[in-house]
């Protein structure tokens, strides 16, 4: 089952997505981690009703463009160190929702150079606005 069909809310929406956009970011706890940026792969699913994002005219302003995903993750590294992914995370989720047109986000940001013995380790969120 997935998370539209089991959600009521999310029955009638379209889901954008971008996968696996690795990014250099300043993140981590440990002093190894706030000497160098790490690679971060970041994986966003946004909700947004079809009623707001079917287009009529083929045209970029009648839909969610990609580019606001991957520019909204950019600003928020610019910002300098962080400390968790629970954080980054969290700031990310909170900048989708704040497009007027998504209802909902399902946000994933995993460290695959952490430690030798696995592929990643990582933090994912879902909201949906109120």
């Amino acid at each position: 089952m997935n998370l539209a069909s089991s959600n009521q809310d999310l029955q009638n929406c379209r889901r954008l997505f971008l996968r696996n956009y690795d990014i250099l970011i300043n993140i981590g706890v440990h002093d190894f981690e706030k000497k160098a940026e790490q690679h971060v792969i970041v994986n966003i699913d946004l909700y947004v009703p079809l009623l707001h994002n079917t287009p009529q005219e083929d045209e970029l302003h009648e839909v969610v463009d990609y580019d606001f995903m991957r520019e909204t993750i950019k600003e928020i590294a610019s910002h300098g160190h962080i400390q968790l992914q629970e954080t980054l995370c969290d700031e990310i989720v909170k900048k989708m929702l704040a497009h007027p047109l998504v209802l909902a986000a399902r946000v994933s940001t995993e460290k695959p150079d952490v430690y030798p013995d696995c592929d990643g380790v990582g933090v994912e969120v879902f909201q949906i606005k109120q």
